[in-house]
């Protein structure tokens, strides 16, 4: 085991399981090519799982279920933390998200002010599409979603019950603010 690996190992069981990891998170144990190797050898001894190109974790472990690999949500999230993007969620995932509606969405669309990619997360998809920054510049996290759902649902088109529930939702975030 080299010296790289081993600290990589150190530095991978310290933190919980279930973070996400980025071959980025250890440029202070080596170069590129030396983390790139050890990685590879952490996982081909289970310390560590592949979620995605360039993602590991370390799985969280279930007496139920057995091991729990990151949701295509929390990679998505775990993206923009590390690239220091914005995501705003489109779609049925936004009119799920507040509750608008039971669909889950296999592929999950992001709107970003990064760079424009797909992601394979098992056998779901994070699509990131690039937009202008005024598509970015809701008041809030559910404001931005309310205007999400409201384009996936059309103009004129939310019922009275999508409308009271978007209402509420959007007092409870002016409720945040104060």
């Amino acid at each position: 085991m080299t010296d790289t690996e081993n600290n990589i190992g150190k530095f991978i069981k310290s933190k919980p399981k279930g973070v996400l990891l980025f071959p980025d998170d250890f440029n202070h144990l080596g170069t590129p090519v030396a983390i790139r190797k050890a990685l590879q050898r952490l996982r081909e001894k289970g310390l560590i799982k592949q979620v995605t190109h360039g993602i590991y974790v370390r799985p969280k472990i279930s007496e139920l279920i057995g091991e729990l690999m990151p949701s295509a949500e929390e990679v998505a999230k775990g993206i923009a933390k590390r690239d220091k993007i914005k995501l705003v969620p489109t779609g049925t995932y936004a009119l799920n998200a507040l509750g608008l509606s039971t669909q889950v969405p296999m592929n999950l669309v992001f709107l970003t002010d990064g760079a424009a990619r797909t992601i394979k997360v098992g056998k779901r998809t994070i699509k990131l599409k690039r937009t202008t920054p005024k598509n970015l510049l809701a008041k809030g996290e559910i404001s931005g979603l309310v205007i999400q759902a409201l384009r996936e649902i059309g103009k004129d088109k939310p019922t009275e019950t999508e409308i009271q529930k978007i209402t509420a939702l959007l007092k409870k975030e002016d409720n945040l603010k104060k």
